[in-house]
């Protein structure tokens, strides 16, 4: 059923209201997907805080005009499918491309991060980089290293010292007092 004009228009608006506020958005192909491998797309993009949408090309430049996205969706061919995010690009990328490692038929085409346009394999080297809590949590343990040698090398002495003592008395040199 053939959409009336009116719709096409608060199609482009609403696409072009979200394009605004994209952080990263991701162009791939989508041909070739079957309607259960579509619907569990959609829900691993909207598990990690983004949206996903099939467009026209001719409304996905339409609503591009004076945002990021707009060099990315110019010259549209073929079908095309973007995911966008206004969250973590990291974790956008990564799920995008375990999806298309498992599906064939998903492609990354090109995809636009934090306002700059990036090529297919600047998409799977942003996909391959760890995530946000693996790095908080090796950032955690080099802040914590310092602290941790310091305290072992302020008790070294001491802990030596009870040793020492602790073998002097094990082999009898402390003679008691009278």
């Amino acid at each position: 059923m053939a959409k009336k004009r009116s719709q096409k228009q608060r199609d482009i608006e609403a696409l072009h209201e979200d394009l605004l506020q994209v952080s990263s958005l991701l162009l791939a192909s989508f041909q070739g997907l079957t309607a259960q491998q579509d619907t569990e797309l959609r829900r691993l993009i909207h598990s990690v805080g983004g949206k996903y949408r099939v467009v026209k090309n001719t409304l996905a430049q339409r609503a591009a005009q004076d945002t990021p996205a707009a060099s990315l969706l110019q010259g549209l061919k073929g079908a095309n499918s973007i995911a966008y995010t206004q969250g973590d690009p990291l974790a956008l990328a990564k799920a995008l491309a375990k999806y298309a490692k498992d599906n064939p038929s998903f492609a990354f085409r090109a995809g636009l991060v934090e306002g700059r346009v990036v090529s297919v394999a600047e998409l799977q080297a942003l996909a391959s980089l760890p995530g946000r809590e693996e790095l908080f949590a090796k950032l955690l343990g080099l802040l914590q290293a310092p602290a941790q040698r310091l305290v072992v090398v302020l008790s070294a002495p001491g802990r030596q010292v009870a040793v020492v003592l602790g073998q002097a008395e094990k082999e009898k040199k402390f003679k008691e007092a009278d």
